[in-house]
């Protein structure tokens, strides 16, 4: 295949107030979440004044994308749209259709497999094409980029500065945290060709972060911004669950790590700077959050890489990975399998 473009495709947020509910009824749409439910959350966006910093964030991430094409000779558009607000996807898939694009590559703000994570991009893809029509060009995902030097060697260096902040005398009682949004138990399984590629290859991140920032140190992987219904099993624990073991264990300062996030958007600032935060701050733990790659430069130059990989022959671009080159890894690719992710089953309504 030849490309025309590349659209960055991610989650989008509201920007003003009035945008919140709208926002939150697109993005659970099919899936009979209780309006009280939805109020609860809209309470957190009014909590920054309405407004989602991913927006922004993608805008900065668009700009520093566009800005290392040029540098580096690629002459390529890069578009964006995103699946819940706008810039709408469709809309996106319409100008690339006005301004005579015919096949493009899709970067998504998510490096890893599952449902949401990875299928459910797909599916928005396919239904932004299928509203624009017949004309709509191909949009082919790139692929997933969990162990990329571009994705974990930021969240190393961020972990080894939150690490520099806390007080050296009380090192041995000192832990990593890395977190990722908890899934239901029955999309974990299904994650993946085989199953359980999710946690895989979170842990896979997890563990090359740990030994790349502080190998001397203890880590766990736990899960946050659980949002189903009680009866439904999510992955655990919770981040303010394990924060209270890991007191009972003696642990008196932990770095927390996002490594299921690409950026600081609302559910690393609510969740962990708000929640989770506060958690510690009764327990009387020191508690320091790590940032994210956002648009550091390489996490940018990952993203041309990875659409290099997909412009060259194979054998002319070596896809990159972290840690040792002999180490054991989780296998990658570039098209998921049609039986891939599936979807979880649905609640029926309450």
């Amino acid at each position: 295949m030849s490309y025309d473009a590349v659209v960055l495709i991610s989650f989008g947020g509201p920007e003003r107030p009035d945008d919140v509910l709208p926002f939150l009824q697109n993005v659970t749409r099919g899936r009979n979440v209780p309006p009280e439910r939805l109020a609860e959350v809209a309470e957190h966006y009014r909590h920054f004044g309405g407004v989602s910093p991913i927006n922004q964030q993608n805008r900065d991430l668009l700009a520093a994308i566009r800005a290392d094409f040029a540098a580096h000779g690629l002459d390529l558009p890069v578009y964006w749209g995103n699946r819940n607000w706008h810039p709408m996807l469709a809309d996106t898939v319409a100008q690339l259709r006005d301004d005579g694009i015919r096949s493009a590559l899709g970067f998504v703000t998510s490096a890893y497999a599952g449902y949401s994570s990875c299928r459910q991009y797909l599916e928005d893809i396919a239904a932004a094409r299928a509203a624009v029509g017949p004309d709509a060009p191909r949009i082919d995902k790139l692929r997933q980029y969990w162990d990329h030097p571009g994705f974990v060697e930021p969240h190393a260096d961020a972990v080894r500065t939150a690490l520099a902040t806390l007080d050296p005398a009380r090192r041995a009682t000192t832990r990593l945290v890395f977190t990722a949004h908890s899934i239901p138990v029955s999309m974990a399984a299904s994650a993946g060709p085989e199953g359980g590629r999710y946690e895989a290859q979170l842990r896979e991140t997890a563990a090359l972060v740990a030994a790349a920032a502080a190998p001397d140190l203890g880590y766990d992987l736990v899960w946050q911004s659980r949002s189903g219904p009680p009866q439904v099993p999510w992955l655990e624990p919770d981040i303010n669950d394990h924060l209270r073991n890991l007191v009972a264990e003696g642990v008196t300062s932990v770095v927390v790590s996002p490594i299921g996030f690409v950026s600081d958007h609302l559910e690393v600032v609510w969740d962990l700077d708000t929640e989770a935060a506060d958690t510690a701050k009764q327990l009387g733990m020191d508690f320091v959050r790590a940032g994210t790659p956002g648009t550091d430069p390489r996490f940018v130059t990952m993203v041309r890489e990875l659409v290099l990989e997909r412009l060259e022959p194979a054998t002319a671009v070596p896809r990159r990975v972290a840690g040792p080159a002999d180490r054991p890894r989780l296998p990658v690719w570039d098209t998921c399998a049609v039986d891939c992710c599936q979807p979880p089953r649905r609640p029926g309504p309450r």
